[in-house]
C-alpha cells in the first residue's frame, strides 16, 4: 500500500457527472456568464477554509430568520464498534438476494431514522453535531448557506418523460460517528494535512454514510414531486418557477436518499452495500413513508456483459424494487444496475470513441458503485467509462460498452484495492476523493507544477461544461 500522498490532476465530481447528463443546449443561459473567469470557487478558498461553514453570500434576516448552516467537524478520535447490526439481522443468516434486500433496506432506514428525522421535521433548528452526524471538510465555498447543500448532479429537460426543463440536484452528505472516525483519520483536527498512510482512508465496519438529494424543479413543474417535502436554499440557479437572477431564496424538493454501509459480512467482495430510496407521491403515509426503496447493490456484476438496451440479463449483485415509481427507474445504470434519479448514470448523447460514427442516445453508462470505484488519491481515471474530456471535444466520448476498457469501471474492487495500479484507494468515498481533497489542493498557495496541472484540468472541464450545459453556474 502506497503511503505517500500525490497531488492529482482532478475534476470536481459535479463537473465530471454533469458531462454525462447534459446535451448541447441552452448555452446562452445568463448564469454561466458569471463564470467567465477560469478560477473556481474552490481555488479561491483561503488556506484556513477547511472548516468554513458556507459561502459568504447569505440571506438577510428578512429573507430567512433562522440559524444558518454550521459544519460538523469535531470528528471522533476513537472508533465506535458496531456489533450485530440490525441490517445484518434482517437477512436472517442468509446471503443478501432479491428475497431479503428490501428487508435489509428497511432496517437501514429504521436505523438512521431517530437521528435523521429532526433534519426534516425541525430543519430550522437542525444541528448535525447534536444528532451525531458529521460533514466533509473543504467544501465551504461550494455550500449554500441554509442547508449546507452543494450542487451535485442534474438532469436535462426530457431526461424523464415528466421533466420539461433543466433540473439541478443539491446534495447533503452525512457521516455517522463510525464513518466520521475515518474522516478524522484523514484530516485530523485542523484539516490542513491529508493523511492516507497505514490504511487511514479505510472505513471501519458498520460505517454508515447518508446522502440526501434535492431537486430545484418542484411540483407542478415536475409532477412526480407532488406533495414532496420542500426546503429553502440560497442560490443562483433560475427555474421556470423562480426565474430571478442572482442569489435568491429558492425552493427545492427532497426526492432521493442514499444509505451506504460498510458491511463486509454481507458484501465480502467490495465491503459495501449501497441502497437508494426515492420519493413516491402515490405511497401511503407521511413524507418518510413515501421514501420507498429503489434498490440496492453490493457489486457491479463484472461477469454480466449487459446490452445497452433492455431486455437485460439478470444481475446477481443489484436488486431493483419492481414497485418503485416509474420515473426513478428511467435513469437506472448500465444493464439495470442501481442508479437513482439524482445520480447522472445516463448520457443523453454519447459518441463511441472507437467508432465515432456510432452515437448513443440515452445511454446507461454507470452505476452507484461504478462511479465511486475510481476514488483514489490521484484522480487518474475518470468517474465514467470514458477518457478524460479534451478541451477540443464537442461531444462526450465513451468507450465501447462491454469492451475491455469499459469493463474497468465494472469490477468488484476490494475496499483497499485502488482503481489504478500504484494508487491509494479511498474506499469508494467519492466525496472525499473528488471534492474535499481537490478543494484542499486547489487552495494551496504554492504554485507548484502539480497545482498548475490541477487548475488546467479543472479549467478544461469547465470550458467543456459551458458547451454542454446551462446549469451549475454561480
Amino acid at each position: 500500500m502506497k503511503k505517500s500522498f500525490n497531488l492529482p490532476v482532478v475534476l470536481t465530481a459535479a463537473a465530471a457527472m454533469a458531462l454525462a447528463t447534459y446535451s448541447c443546449n441552452n448555452a446562452g443561459n445568463s448564469n454561466q456568464q458569471k463564470e467567465d473567469s477560469t478560477k473556481t470557487e474552490a481555488m479561491e478558498m483561503p488556506l484556513n477554509g477547511a472548516f468554513q461553514n458556507h459561502r459568504d453570500s447569505v440571506p438577510s434576516k428578512q429573507q430567512y430568520d433562522a440559524p444558518l448552516f454550521v459544519l460538523s467537524h469535531d470528528y471522533p478520535t476513537t472508533e465506535t464498534p458496531v456489533n450485530n447490526p440490525s441490517w445484518q439481522q434482517a437477512l436472517n443468516g442468509q446471503p443478501i438476494s432479491d428475497k431479503n434486500t428490501m428487508a435489509y433496506m428497511d432496517s437501514l432506514k429504521s436505523y438512521v431514522a431517530p437521528n435523521l428525522l429532526p433534519f426534516f421535521t425541525d430543519n430550522k433548528n437542525w444541528n448535525a453535531a447534536q444528532h451525531g452526524w458529521y460533514h466533509e471538510p473543504w467544501m465551504g465555498s461550494q455550500r449554500e448557506a441554509i442547508l449546507g447543500a452543494y450542487l451535485g448532479n442534474g438532469n436535462p429537460a426530457n431526461m424523464f418523460k415528466t421533466l420539461k426543463e433543466d433540473e439541478a440536484g443539491y446534495a447533503v452528505v452525512l457521516y455517522d460517528p463510525t464513518a466520521a472516525y475515518t474522516v478524522g483519520q484523514i484530516w485530523g483536527k485542523t484539516g490542513q494535512k491529508v493523511n492516507l498512510a497505514n490504511d487511514a482512508s479505510q472505513f471501519k465496519e458498520g460505517s454508515v454514510i447518508v446522502k440526501l438529494a434535492f431537486s430545484n424543479v418542484n411540483f407542478p413543474q415536475w409532477p412526480v414531486l407532488k406533495d414532496a417535502l420542500t426546503f429553502d436554499v440560497y442560490d443562483t440557479i433560475p427555474t421556470k418557477e423562480n426565474p430571478k437572477k442572482g442569489y435568491q431564496m429558492r425552493k427545492v424538493s427532497f426526492f432521493q436518499m442514499d444509505i451506504i454501509v460498510k458491511d463486509s459480512k454481507t458484501s465480502p467482495k467490495t465491503g459495501w452495500v449501497y441502497s437508494t430510496f426515492v420519493y413516491d407521491k402515490d405511497a401511503k403515509g407521511n413524507f418518510w413513508d413515501k421514501m420507498v426503496p429503489l434498490g440496492a447493490m453490493w457489486g457491479d456484476d463484472p461477469n454480466v456483459i449487459s446490452p445497452i438496451k433492455p431486455p437485460y440479463p439478470k444481475l446477481s449483485e443489484t436488486v431493483i424494487n419492481p414497485k418503485a415509481p416509474f420515473y426513478s427507474k428511467e435513469t437506472l445504470g448500465w444493464g439495470g444496475r442501481l442508479s437513482g434519479p439524482n445520480d447522472g448514470a445516463v448520457a443523453q448523447q454519447a459518441v463511441n470513441i472507437d467508432s465515432p460514427n456510432v452515437v448513443y442516445n440515452n445511454l446507461p453508462l454507470s452505476s452507484c458503485m461504478s462511479c465511486h470505484s475510481p476514488s483514489q488519491d490521484t484522480f487518474k481515471s475518470f468517474l465514467l467509462p470514458a477518457p478524460f474530456p479534451k478541451n477540443s471535444d464537442t461531444a462526450f466520448f465513451v468507450y465501447t460498452p462491454g469492451s475491455k476498457n469499459w469493463n474497468l469501471w465494472f469490477r468488484d474492487l476490494a475496499p483497499n484495492e485502488a482503481f489504478d495500479a500504484g494508487q491509494t484507494s479511498m474506499d469508494y468515498d467519492m466525496v472525499m476523493a473528488f471534492k474535499s481533497i481537490p478543494a484542499y489542493l486547489a487552495a494551496q498557495p504554492k504554485p507548484t507544477t502539480q497545482n498548475k496541472m490541477l487548475r488546467a484540468n479543472i479549467e478544461a472541464t469547465q470550458r467543456f461544461r459551458r458547451h454542454t450545459t446551462s446549469q451549475f453556474w454561480h
